[in-house]
């Protein structure tokens, strides 16, 4: 009798996990027993980040320890640094992230080390120099000095800082930070599927990001918030919301932002991203673009009931903090990146080959005829 496939795995459970959890039924995320509202607006992405390496969060001394580890790896190979700057300024960013990671692994002598210790290192060089990747390239396309980071400053201040090339004021750091921690890990999504995948090959953790990136930037997964700010600028005013949405519906056509694959009910990272779009908007951007969302949001939930997810509202919250559009799904890496390593040294702890079955559904009557009798 063959197994039952479905379309999209969607049901199939295919890890077992202690990292975080997604209930969709009650609009819940959970980070290694830790509900997302406990963490959001209470801790650092730092303690995030030694949360989902360690399953607990860590004392003072732990989280000294752990951001000066992060700061002595931000700097990365001059070699790499060649790379960047040998790619097309036209170029994509997601398409210059996935490929300077992959160069990072070519010179990193302890890529292929089977330590568990070394591995663990390994995924933190990745934290800390992501971000540096991503800000040096939106540098170097703009023909700007590349900003040599600073090691007083977060995993978020830094980031800012080395894209305006400006220390960044306090309540951009903390709405940074707070994205971090909103997206630093979300069950088994695509991207941290595609990693697990990967590194269960015995394949090296560069691979296994690299992986994880190539799946990110698809449309349907990380892409999605730079569609929804699209969809803003495309609309242009609160006035014409209602009329955009409308012909979207008589047409079938995709509102970007809303609804999700596993939620049922309202994302439970949006509310902290909606409060945060929302008091910058008023302070550093237009309001009318947190306006437009919400009115957005009302009618989908009248009509479709369907909720804004946490793209929706992260997009506007980028853009108001004066972000390029196209940094936006590299954003959601650099704070994915946490989560991802942590899922790749979990895989790696108690390790099987990932290989699910597929259901056939050709034919298997055919029989060869040459090429002359076809």
């Amino acid at each position: 009798m063959s197994a039952i496939a479905t379309q999209g795995l969607e049901g199939v459970v295919a890890a077992e996990t202690a990292l975080s959890d997604v209930r969709g039924a009650k609009g819940q995320l959970v980070y290694c027993g830790y509900d997302i509202n406990e963490l959001a607006g209470n801790t650092s992405y730092e303690e995030v980040v030694f949360l989902l390496h360690n399953n607990r969060l860590p004392n003072t001394e732990e989280l000294a320890a752990l951001k000066a580890e992060l700061a002595r790896y931000r700097e990365i190979p001059g070699s790499v640094v060649d790379v960047i700057r040998a790619l097309p300024k036209d170029a994509p960013p997601m398409h210059v992230l996935r490929t300077a990671v992959s160069a990072l692994g070519c010179f990193d002598p302890d890529r292929d080390t089977e330590d568990f210790e070394t591995q663990k290192h390994i995924a933190l060089k990745l934290i800390a120099q992501i971000p540096i990747v991503t800000a040096y390239f939106h540098r170097h396309r703009q023909d700007k000095p590349l900003v040599e980071s600073d090691s007083s400053l977060s995993e978020a201040a830094n980031f800012l800082y080395l894209v305006d090339g400006e220390k960044p004021i306090k309540e951009k750091i903390d709405v940074m930070d707070m994205c971090y921690v909103l997206h630093a890990d979300h069950g088994m999504n695509a991207s941290t599927f595609s990693s697990r995948v990967t590194i269960a090959t015995l394949s090296d953790m560069y691979s296994a990001i690299t992986s994880a990136i190539g799946t990110l930037k698809g449309p349907l997964h990380g892409g999605a918030n730079e569609g929804v700010i699209k969809m803003l600028l495309e609309i242009g005013d609160l006035d014409k919301v209602d009329a955009f949405v409308e012909d979207c519906l008589e047409n079938k056509k995709k509102i970007m932002g809303i609804g999700h694959r596993v939620y049922k009910t309202l994302d439970p990272r949006a509310p902290h991203l909606r409060r945060l779009a929302d008091a910058l908007t008023q302070k550093l951007g237009e309001p009318k673009w947190i306006q437009m969302s919400d009115r957005i949001a009302e009618i989908m939930l009248e009509r479709k009931n369907l909720n804004a997810n946490v793209d929706f509202y992260s997009a506007t919250v980028y853009y108001s903090l004066g972000i390029p559009i196209d940094l936006f799904t590299p954003i959601f890496a650099i704070a994915r990146t946490s989560g991802w390593t942590a899922q790749v040294l979990e895989q790696l702890a108690s390790n099987r080959l990932i290989r699910p079955q597929s259901h056939y559904t050709g034919r298997d009557d055919l029989k060869f005829v040459p090429a002359d009798q076809r």
